[in-house]
């Protein structure tokens, strides 16, 4: 009972997270599954945590339970805490910690999320089974089915409902396989079949399909070589036969070893959702999810999607602006370091060493009631000058701010000289001293 109630509290709790990339930064997430429902962005991650004894496997992968997130701008995002966890689905072994990578589908006015994990009977080999978990709202609260869906093994699970109604449900084993699902989306309608033409070499996993303009997309990562890249193949049924077409993202440059995506449309723009390894450079197995545009080439090919840091959304300028997540920077003279190497999840802080070097971060908006004054956190044992622009390095100053002498943080204020309205690019220079540290800015 004390733990059902431990359970429902932490179902009912909602925190607000604010947007850049990783755009959930106070937990580790992975495999987000992004589905639009209404007039918000749903993201149903895994959630990695880190092993200690007795809890997982030391040095690999570790998810006890999924949280789901929710935005309707894609910068202001909502935690509505945890919706299903190995503690209480009945089929799940409590002790796997191996609820990895999850989807969710809407039908029939009802949320239907579809997870993978360690059935408590692995002695036949089976290792990993997918579950159901029902709702009314997509936030649930979600009630588990008792057993798993028959004849499925393996993991990623991903469904998608045609034109027609019919739905279709993907996972891999080694290979991607996918079968139809009946109406009652709890069971398979006839046998799986492996998906032919991907690629026969390296890791396969983490299938999503998706339709546009009457084409199928089978998107998956790849170990082409070393690490994952995502990539994608091309059909006209959403069970093929597919073509591989081409790569959606590269290969992480700093070696974060998987990568796990989805596609949506929103507000009529395309989103790819992926994680990294951004909160945790040191350990790839705690990620963290993201989100960046995505586009089409006019014959419908995928443009390559190149990451960042900025990410997608607008900011208002009203709420502190964590620049250090910068759309461009100038080519020496600023860093971006964690402001607590013990804590990552406090973040990060851009760091000036000389004299005109500078940082932009794109799309804030400004409204168009007047905005008087600056506030910056910052700090600078010998003081510094810094000074914000509009639009590019060169544009106009629109406020002047000094950072008296001090080796602790403080807030520091300046009047605003040149308030022009709606949406801009920010750009933050450096303009006297010799170093300094900035945590975020607002406008009041």
């Amino acid at each position: 009972m004390k733990k059902r109630f431990i359970y429902i509290l932490l179902a009912l709790a909602t925190t607000a997270v604010n947007a850049q990339n990783p755009f959930i930064t106070d937990q580790f997430s992975a495999d987000p599954s992004a589905r639009v429902f209404g007039n918000r962005v749903y993201v149903y991650p895994s959630h990695d945590i880190l092993c200690t004894e007795g809890k997982g496997r030391p040095g690999w992968f570790c998810m006890a339970d999924y949280h789901v997130f929710s935005s309707a701008n894609l910068t202001d995002w909502t935690d509505h805490g945890v919706i299903v966890s190995q503690d209480n689905v009945e089929w799940v072994d409590a002790s796997g910690y191996s609820m990895w990578a999850p989807d969710c589908i809407f039908r029939n006015g009802k949320y239907y999320f579809y997870f993978p994990a360690r059935g408590k009977d692995t002695t036949k080999g089976k290792g990993f089974s997918i579950g159901v978990a029902v709702a009314s709202k997509p936030e649930g609260p979600f009630t588990p089915q008792p057993e798993p869906i028959k004849k499925v093994h393996g993991i990623d699970p991903n469904v998608f409902i045609d034109k027609d109604g019919q739905a279709y449900l993907y996972w891999s084993q080694g290979h991607i396989y996918v079968a139809k699902l009946k109406a009652n989306m709890l069971e398979l309608d006839g046998e799986p079949s492996i998906i032919a033409n991907l690629p026969t070499e390296g890791l396969k996993e983490g299938p999503y399909l998706f339709e546009r303009n009457g084409k199928y997309y089978l998107t998956y990562p790849h170990v082409q070589n070393k690490i994952e890249r995502l990539e994608y193949a091309m059909g006209d049924h959403p069970m093929g036969p597919f073509k591989v077409t081409g790569v959606i993202m590269d290969e992480s440059e700093t070696g974060c070893w998987t990568n796990h995506q989805s596609v949506i449309s929103f507000n009529g723009q395309w989103y790819l959702f992926y994680h990294h390894n951004d909160l945790s450079p040191q350990f790839d197995k705690n990620r963290s999810i993201r989100i960046d545009s995505l586009f089409f080439e006019p014959g419908g090919a995928i443009r390559k999607v190149i990451p960042t840091l900025r990410g997608v959304g607008l900011t208002n300028a009203t709420h502190p602006i964590q620049i250090d997540r910068y759309s461009h920077r100038s080519t020496k003279g600023v860093s971006i370091q964690f402001l607590d190497t013990a804590n990552t999840f406090a973040g990060w802080k851009t760091v000036f060493n000389s004299r005109k070097a500078w940082i932009q971060y794109n799309s804030v908006d400004f409204g168009k009631k007047v905005l008087k004054n600056l506030v910056v956190r910052a700090q600078s044992a010998a003081g510094a000058k810094l000074q914000v622009r509009l639009d590019r390095p060169d544009g106009p100053v629109m406020a002047e701010c000094r950072i008296a002498e001090s080796g602790n943080w403080q807030l520091s204020k300046a009047t605003v000289v040149n308030f022009i309205p709606g949406v801009h690019n920010l750009v933050v220079t450096m303009n006297d001293g010799s170093q300094c540290e900035l945590d975020w800015l607002r406008f009041e």
